[in-house]
């Protein structure tokens, strides 16, 4: 695999006009481009300085010019006698990106660089904001995150860098390879933090430096603004019903907790499951509950986030959401809605090509990774994904989630009821709510029972009885109610397509 210098001196050897690094790591991009430069000179643009040369940093005019006006400065001066044989770096340019005088000047440039003139222009910005005239002279380079040995490495320099005679620092083989496989996920400033955090609090690296980190993800994965990290209190015994769906969670578990010796075994790395059926009958919180039992952080992707309303930025979001999970990974990541996400496949229209591109990218990592990355989507109508999604290889198992039975209703029930009013659970009649309750959802059992609650509440009552419940059920409408037409064709679906059932 190419390391990251060598992508970059390969696009400047290539010719690529501009090459675009996605990175809020300035000071490590501006060492990738040193160490790149060889016999080339180098000039910075910032919004800060205006013009600097970038090895020495020094201001390269008294008077600061806007990006607009410096690039055309330099079409006036001549671009052979100002940019051959350089590199011109811009940094903080995402609102000149939006101007249309700006990117006709970027785009003059870089059709003269296509021609004849050996330079390259090299923009620095932590998002991705590509306008469609600048399409066709743009690559994308964005950094990796460290892995586990150059993290490692990190580590013993942080301990180099801050040893002292009297307080000589160190860590155990055994801490410094969790801390590795800890930190995975974050940038090096981020880690730098973490280990300067952890020094000050105790004066020395602990195993207490790792309770910093998963805060630090949490911040890691806010700031994407495309995942979201989820809390999990879910256990299985929160699932009411749905046994086979949870004795193969129970099972994969086993197998992504001892992934080493699962692998050294012959076992394949799990690659996720699509649970599908109507909605609130636990299929999110199935997704929460493997999580749990799995023992790795639940990481959620809202696909409305990804589409962006520059070119390739979508594409980029979504590279860059793939590329966090995996550096987390061990982790789930959950697709709600999955058939909302990908809609309108091959339709044509300029936003679908869009979300076409998105479904390939996610289609060929979902078949080719071999991280740790545990995806789980759910879908409510499953006539609406596409049917390269349902091919065998994509997920391990296909589960259909359909109305609690009679079984699974007085198992929704009870969890509910004890996590209300645990001493008057004895004192329900739960068949006889089970009987009042067909075709209700998990959610709408949840709903009577808070309904019920509250009736007992308001009415003065010292504990909760079945004639509350009763009279909550009364005054709801259930899901095969009011959706009857939509889960009878649903369900015919499932069944037709032979999609495992999630219930007993």
């Amino acid at each position: 695999m190419e390391t990251m210098r060598e992508k970059f001196t390969n696009y400047i050897d290539a010719g690529v006009p501009v090459i675009y690094i996605n990175s809020y790591e300035e000071s490590k991009t501006d060492e990738l481009i040193r160490s790149c430069l060889h016999s080339r000179r180098a000039f910075e643009w910032n919004e800060a300085f205006g013009i600097l040369d970038f090895k020495t940093r020094e201001r390269q005019s008294s008077e600061y010019l806007p990006l607009t006006d410096y690039l055309q400065e330099i079409i006036n001066s001549g671009l052979e006698d100002e940019l051959s044989q350089k590199l011109l770096v811009l940094k903080d340019v995402k609102p000149y990106l939006e101007d249309a005088r700006t990117v006709a000047l970027l785009k003059h440039i870089c059709i003269r660089i296509t021609q004849d003139l050996d330079a390259v222009i090299v923009i620095v910005s932590s998002t991705v904001t590509i306008p469609a005239e600048l399409e066709k002279f743009i690559t994308i380079l964005e950094p990796e995150y460290p892995n586990e040995s150059e993290i490692s490495a990190q580590v013993k320099d942080f301990l180099s860098e801050n040893s002292t005679e009297d307080n000589p620092l160190s860590v155990g083989d055994d801490l410094l390879e969790e801390m590795s496989l800890a930190f995975k996920g974050l940038t090096y400033f981020e880690i730098r933090n973490i280990l300067q955090l952890a020094l000050a609090t105790s004066g020395e690296l602990t195993q207490d430096a790792l309770k910093f980190v998963f805060t630090q993800k949490q911040q890691v994965i806010k700031k994407s603004g495309i995942l979201e990290m989820i809390p999990l209190k879910e256990r299985p015994d929160d699932i009411g019903g749905l046994e086979n769906l949870k004795a193969w969670v129970h099972k994969k578990a086993k197998v992504f907790k001892n992934i080493n010796k699962a692998a050294a075994f012959g076992v394949d790395m799990p690659k996720g499951m699509l649970i599908a059926g109507v909605p609130g009958c636990g299929k999110s919180l199935s997704a929460k509950v493997t999580a749990s039992l799995f023992e790795v952080p639940l990481l959620r992707l809202d696909m409305g986030k990804i589409l962006g309303k520059y070119v390739g930025e979508s594409e980029a979001n979504m590279r860059k959401a793939i590329m966090l999970a995996e550096a987390i990974a061990p982790c789930v990541l959950w697709i709600d809605e999955l058939e909302k996400a990908f809609a309108g496949i091959g339709s044509g229209t300029e936003g679908n090509e869009v979300t076409t591109r998105l479904f390939g990218s996610f289609l060929t990592w979902m078949q080719e990774k071999t991280s740790p990355v545990f995806v789980i989507a759910t879908a409510n109508d499953i006539t609406r994904l596409p049917p390269e999604l349902l091919r065998k290889g994509r997920f391990d198992e296909i589960f259909y989630v359909g109305l609690p039975n009679p079984n699974e209703r007085k198992k929704i029930f009870e969890i509910h009821i004890a996590k209300r009013r645990a001493a008057d659970l004895g004192g329900i009649d739960i068949q006889k709510l089970v009987e009042k309750t067909d075709g209700y959802s998990g959610s709408d059992i949840e709903g009577v029972v808070k309904d019920g609650v509250e009736n007992a509440f308001t009415g003065g009552k010292d504990k909760l009885s079945t004639d509350e419940i009763l009279k909550a059920i009364e005054e709801t409408h259930s899901l095969k109610e009011i959706m009857k037409d939509s889960i009878d064709k649903l369900s015919k679906e499932y069944k037709e397509r032979k999609f495992k059932n999630a219930s007993l």
